[in-house]
């Protein structure tokens, strides 16, 4: 982590106030609003929520917005297992090619009017426009039309095994929301789901509310990851944007706020000491975290220049930097984690215990690098990657690379990203993200998995002896199967480097003792379920 000289960073003054042992105060500048006594009502701060539509943006944020105001055909519980959600009964023929979906009962949107067939139709093919599920489905699908107003098909061309487990991708939005282009935003924010969005008292960048919508009908089953029975427990969720994890966390002591998803590494030993507060890892698994660089933009338009920065990065650097001397993170090699099923160690002898910047520094030169600029997106109110990102423009500088950092929120990033022009038109070279490891051995409905060019996440790469193993993946049906081709995938993937890993690491949520009953979910937080003691 680069510091200014003549200052001593947080981390520092944290770790001189425990050594001495005085407790850390931080002052609040929250208490002109309204405090949390009230138990019906849940603050949560959770990052910065600018991208509402997850058809367009595919952001953890954006996707914990629409599992509030948004409900599925089917839910995966704790184990990745799809169950019916709005679906009330389904069958397949005997040729297992034709799917009939029936609606369940009592399902109606926000404005009053009820769930129909079409609405589910329109929602599954704008949403397989783009995602990388939905892609494998249009591919292989003859029709999908609406057969009543509560019933709806799909026929295939050849069976699809993956069906339900690709059915519980996409949110249902009304008829005429879902008829808009996947790359044009639904701002309507009107779904069928266990909260309504509070439009009158939305403050974009500041707090969004969210309103227990007393007309859902929740499941009869008990609730099981994002599957089950959505029961809310509390009238009302509040979404605070607070950047500044001092003044979050000063708010979470003093009671102005219930919930804090990603709390610094550095002030944990603040929030463990105060016993009205808790930390909790609900994502066992953890999350890895990578750096994506743009496949169509100089310098990494050039396989030679991706190939460097994975001989470039010093993954135990990389860590301290984002997260000091912690218990909480470790290196990662596989494309698929360090602890999944499909966990392995094809191609992986890049890996260096420090690194190797001269092997990079060579590969660069390869690549024929003449100079260009390399813009790395830094997310400021996301601390751990923001001193990551720091930390890689000065080993790229250090190597003659002209890196510089683009300083922005989350928001800001999710905004750029998106943009596959040059730097200089306002573009990128690469952004610092995470994902839940648990996510990676799913290989059908993940994004980041994907190398099909234009129709691929951020950075567009494109492999054509990839895809082909990555589409297979839906008619495997053993898991020896599926390592086999976990091992072939691996081994392109690691030739190709879309993406760097710069290590793995298992982030607890912070917590006032009074909110309890939280679903614990790879990325998602869901509203539903939990439930608030009066002070």
């Amino acid at each position: 982590m680069r510091l200014i000289e003549g200052k001593i960073s947080r981390r520092g003054l944290i770790q001189l106030g425990i050594a001495a042992g005085t407790a850390l105060s931080i002052p609040s500048v929250l208490r002109a609003q309204t405090p949390t006594a009230d138990a019906r009502t849940v603050r949560m701060v959770m990052g910065s929520l600018t991208a509402f539509d997850p058809v367009v943006a595919t952001s953890d944020v954006t996707h914990m917005h629409a599992y509030a105001i948004y409900d599925k055909l089917f839910g995966p519980d704790s184990k990745f297992e799809p169950h019916p959600q709005m679906v009330g009964n389904w069958g397949v023929s005997d040729d297992r090619k034709t799917y009939t979906f029936e609606l369940r009962d009592g399902l109606g949107w926000h404005d009053g009017t009820p769930v129909t067939a079409a609405d589910c139709v329109a929602s599954i093919r704008r949403w397989g426009q783009v995602a990388a599920a939905g892609q494998l489905l249009m591919s292989r699908a003859q029709d999908i039309s609406k057969k009543d107003d509560r019933t709806f098909i799909i026929a295939l061309k050849e069976p699809l095994g993956a069906l339900l487990t690709i059915l519980t991708g996409p949110f249902i939005m009304r008829e005429k929301d879902a008829s808009l282009s996947p790359t044009e935003q639904v701002t309507a924010n009107i779904g069928s789901g266990p909260f309504t969005f509070n439009h009158a008292l939305a403050k974009p960048g500041a707090s969004l509310t969210y309103d227990r919508n007393e007309k859902y009908i929740p499941r009869n089953e008990p609730a099981d990851g994002l599957a089950g029975g959505k029961i809310v427990k509390v009238d009302r969720v509040i979404w605070e944007n607070i950047a500044d994890q001092q003044t979050a966390i000063a708010a979470l002591q003093a009671g102005e706020v219930d919930f804090l998803s990603l709390p610094s590494i550095d002030l944990l030993p603040v929030i463990e000491s105060d016993p009205n507060l808790e930390l909790q890892v609900l994502d066992k698994a953890g999350q890895d975290m990578f750096l994506r660089m743009n496949c169509l933009q100089k310098p990494f338009d050039n396989v030679k220049a991706r190939q460097a920065m994975l001989h470039l990065i010093d993954q135990e650097a990389m860590v301290r930097a984002g997260f000091g001397d912690s218990k909480y993170v470790k290196p990662v090699t596989s494309m698929f984690g360090n602890e999944t099923p499909l966990s392995n160690n094809e191609n992986t002898e890049w890996y260096k215990k420090g690194g190797d910047p001269e092997k990079a520094k060579q590969l660069f030169k390869e690549a024929g690098y003449a100079g260009e600029k390399v813009v790395i997106l830094q997310s400021t109110d996301w601390a751990e990657a923001s001193n990551m990102s720091q930390l890689l423009a000065a080993t790229l500088q250090k190597i003659g690379v002209n890196a510089e950092l683009a300083p922005s929120d989350w928001g800001g990033l999710v905004a750029r990203r998106n943009k596959n022009v040059s730097v200089e038109e306002g573009g990128w070279s690469i952004f610092i993200t995470s994902e839940a490891e648990a996510n990676f051995p799913q290989v059908v409905t993940n994004p980041i998995l994907q190398m099909n060019g234009s129709k691929a996440w951020y950075g567009w790469p494109q492999n054509d002896e990839y895809e082909p193993l990555r589409t297979k993946w839906a008619d495997l049906e053993t898991l020896e199967e599926r390592r086999a081709v976990a091992r072939k995938m691996q081994r392109i993937w690691w030739d190709y480097v879309p993406q760097v890993l710069l290590g793995q690491f298992v982030q607890p949520i912070a917590r006032r003792k009074t909110l309890t009953g939280i679903i614990g979910f790879p990325s998602y937080i869901p509203f539903w379920n939990m439930q608030k003691a009066a002070a």
